[in-house]
């Protein structure tokens, strides 16, 4: 009887994947998007988190799952699309899984749907960042998880050791899973009660020691990797805290994840109003909870920006399955002929769709395609106006064509980051040269006549503004302007730079 029910399920689940593959793979991008996409693909060539090879905590696991996809592919940017693209695949059959666990065959297609046509899963599975991934980790610990609760106790180390190895891809993962390991830890009953906890918790030490250890190594140490890590966590999280601003800060981050996760359900968000039936289930409705609750916490209270909204994929797997759940009651009860219903449901994927394709919002294919042409552009304009030779190239800490791409595109320019950052050894710069990047206590002002300000995203009012207060800084007449290509470049003489790095470029 249940060979059936399994053959089933397999071609639901294989379609699903085969779903997402159909519809990530056509779009992904071809440039590395965020600075942080960037910082992994320079970690490839050489990891060290104390500049951002990556960024701290340095995410050691992904750096090297794409040095080894990069050893075939030959290209950063299509090795990290590549693994998030089989990390959609995977999140989606296991979502799958999940709903189908909980509320039936029906309940898990529509879930598996919802996640092939979530704008924001679906713009994750398309660029170079880690948070498909760690999505993928949420849905598979919440699946052995779940299994725990229902008595099967022999999944205790499994579960931990993925827990351990997803921490290697994304660092605070057993921040917001770990609380819903140890919940489920405490349904188990009987001789393994103890022992099981104890050899849970030994595996779980062994797996993070397994990829810790190589890393501190790599990164010169503990002193160096902390020292890295607290100057990059006072630089920007630990200033919006709940702990050291307005209350008013974290409502608006409140807020900000309603939007976020509106953008990532995009119409099937609708599911979530219905009021049919609730769940019955004690022990899932605190498993649910546990599962969200930590990540809602620490993203109200503690640190949360819109440009960074893939965070929220880690709680998006339980989410899937009851707005799966949901949409599946619907179309059970719903007095509607069956062409009716489909064409609504067609009509919500089309939608979904067009947000992805369309909406004025970073996470967009029009905006992945805008930024890749304003790169081009940018990198084949840059030459006509200056030289490697006697010019230095300054960009800035952005996200979208800042100093970071420039220095990656352009390994024959010295590129340097404004503003400079403090730090415990004093006051530096970020410089890349030749693909590698360091820490400066003195820029090389000698060896060039001129500086230029690699230009911003047009079209943004954000960054027009920051331009101006950066333009400002310079008495009338200092900065020469060039338009070529449809950029405007801002070019000046180095002995002025001390004007943007008052303590390096004296």
């Amino acid at each position: 009887m249940l060979r059936p029910q399994l053959f089933r399920d397999t071609v639901d689940a294989a379609f699903l994947a085969a779903l997402v593959l159909a519809t990530r793979v056509p779009f992904r991008s071809h440039s590395l998007y965020d600075i942080d996409s960037v910082n992994f693909a320079l970690g490839m060539r050489r990891f060290d988190p104390t500049v951002h090879q990556p960024h701290p905590p340095g995410y050691f696991l992904y750096v090297c799952a794409g040095r080894l996809v990069n050893a075939f592919m030959h290209d950063a940017n299509a090795a990290l699309v590549a693994i998030g693209v089989a990390a959609s695949c995977g999140a989606v059959v296991l979502i799958y899984a999940l709903a189908q666990a909980w509320f039936g065959g029906r309940a898990g297609l529509f879930a598996g749907m919802m996640f092939v046509f979530s704008p924001l899963a679906w713009f994750h599975g398309t660029v170079a960042l880690t948070y498909s991934v760690e999505a993928f980790f949420s849905a598979l610990t919440g699946y052995l998880c779940w299994n725990l609760c229902r008595g099967r106790a022999v999944l205790i180390m499994p579960a931990a050791v993925v827990v351990g190895i997803a921490a290697g891809f994304r660092p605070s993962f057993p921040i917001f899973l770990g609380p819903l390991l140890l919940f489920s830890a405490m349904f188990i009953r009987g001789r393994m009660a103890g022992a099981g906890l104890l050899t849970a918790a030994g595996a779980l030490v062994l797996a993070v020691s397994a990829w810790a250890v190589p890393m501190l190594k790599q990164s010169g140490g503990w002193y160096a990797w902390w020292s890295s890590l607290r100057s990059a966590w006072l630089a920007v999280p630990a200033r919006q805290t709940v702990f050291n601003s307005s209350p008013a800060t974290s409502l608006a981050r409140f807020f900000s994840i309603g939007g976020i996760l509106i953008l990532c359900f995009g119409g099937a968000a609708a599911f979530a109003f219905l009021r049919r039936n609730d769940i019955r289930s004690p022990r899932l409705r605190a498993f649910v909870w546990v599962w969200i609750a930590p990540a809602m916490l620490f993203f109200t209270l503690v640190f949360l920006k819109f440009v960074n909204s893939g965070y929220l994929l880690v709680i998006s797997p339980p989410m899937f399955a009851l707005l799966g759940w949901k949409a599946s009651e619907w179309y059970q009860a719903s007095v509607l002929s069956s062409k009716a219903k489909a064409a609504l449901l067609f009509g919500l994927a089309a939608a979904n769709s067009l947000i992805f394709l369309f909406a004025p919002v970073y996470c967009s294919w029009t905006a992945v395609r805008r930024f890749e042409m304003e790169l081009r552009s940018t990198l084949t304009s840059l030459p006509k106006v200056a030289s490697p030779g006697n010019t230095m190239i300054v960009g800035f800490d952005s996200h979208f064509l800042g100093y970071r791409h420039a220095g990656y595109y352009l390994p024959g320019w010295c590129t340097v980051e404004f503003p400079e950052v403090r730090l415990n050894s004093g006051t530096k710069v970020f410089s890349m040269e030749h693909g590698d990047t360091q820490l400066l206590a003195r820029l090389p002002v000698e060896r060039f006549r001129r500086f230029v300000l690699l230009p911003l995203p047009a079209g943004d009012s954000e960054y027009r503004e920051y331009m101006s207060r950066v333009r400002a800084r310079f008495p009338a007449g200092k900065l020469e302007t060039v338009y070529t290509g449809g950029r405007e470049f801002l070019i000046g003489n180095v002995t002025d730079l001390n004007l943007l790095f008052p303590a390096t470029a004296k």
